[in-house]
């Protein structure tokens, strides 16, 4: 059996019970039809396609990845992403594990010097080599034995970050675990762009926190997210409202106002663009939804 074909059977033993994304740990995840558009802020995460396809929206750039390709993403990222090829026969199969800075910067003390290298986007797709899918074999094989995780989850995690360092995507890896790379500073800003989402921000206060100049900030900003820091603000505080409306937490318009809306109009307008519906209207959509109906 190859290690496509391993990881696949892997996936779908342990998907449905492997629900925990604890930094360091390996999930699973699985789909048996194509989905819709799902709004989530993504951490910095590894993923593997074990089958099947999907797609992922990232302001207007759209990524397409699927069976035997793996993606990275560098920084708390504000994404739509949607199952694209799936079935009851051959369903969506993934597997793949939250990076931790820590880990990453303990490996880079054992490597040489990095040849210079553009700066990394903060996402991308890459083709998956084979020690790279064994690893992550060998990391669910650890779900069917709790003992032996204990000790040997974390010698596979540093593993599996080596190779990720050594790979297609490493310039990016290398960033996470470098409290000085651009990537980092960025993540500071986004940091902090999303803990007072709600609030006026102010790009010279942005850029003195991640000591760059304005200029620069909005260009490294940009490169890390594909969209200027008012754009990645806009993102959040739509999914903040719609997570409290979903959770009916309170009447729209006040929803509207709690993540730094004015406007009840404009709040209307630009969540309508977003997710294809009023608050209102959506709110019940996604009530009905949650009830089967």
């Amino acid at each position: 059996m190859g290690s496509i074909e391993e990881l696949q059977q892997l996936v779908l033993r342990h998907a449905p019970a492997a629900g925990d994304r604890n930094p360091g740990d390996v999930f699973a995840s699985w789909s048996a039809t194509p989905t819709e558009l799902v709004h989530h802020v993504l951490e910095p995460t590894f993923v593997v396609v074990a089958q099947g396809a999907k797609r992922a929206m990232l302001g207007d750039e759209v990524f397409e990845y699927r069976q035997g390709q793996f993606l990275v993403v560098g920084v708390e990222l504000p994404i739509a992403g949607c199952v694209t090829q799936a079935s009851p026969e051959l369903p969506y199969l993934s597997a793949g594990m939250t990076l931790r800075a820590a880990t990453i910067s303990s490996l880079l003390l054992e490597m040489g010097p990095a040849a210079a290298a553009s700066e990394p986007a903060g996402f991308a797709v890459s083709d998956a080599p084979e020690d790279l899918i064994d690893t992550v074999v060998r990391m669910l094989r650890l779900k069917d034995s709790p003992r032996d995780a204990a000790v040997l989850g974390p010698l596979l995690e540093r593993e599996l970050v080596w190779r990720l360092l050594h790979g297609a995507q490493g310039a990016m890896v290398r960033q996470i675990g470098l409290a000085d790379s651009r990537l980092s500073q960025i993540g500071r800003a986004i940091r902090f762009i999303r803990a007072h989402h709600a609030e006026a921000i102010s790009i010279p206060k942005l850029a003195d926190l991640v000591a760059m100049s304005e200029s620069s900030f909005h260009r490294h900003f940009r490169g890390a997210t594909t969209m200027s820091p008012l754009q990645y603000q806009k993102l959040i505080r739509l999914q903040e409202a719609r997570a409290r409306i979903l959770a009916d937490a309170g009447d729209v318009a006040a929803i509207g106002y709690s993540v730094g809306y004015d406007s009840p109009s404009q709040f209307s307008r630009e969540y309508s663009r977003l997710f294809g519906a009023p608050p209102g209207r959506d709110k019940l959509r996604l009530g009905l939804r949650s009830t089967g109906t």
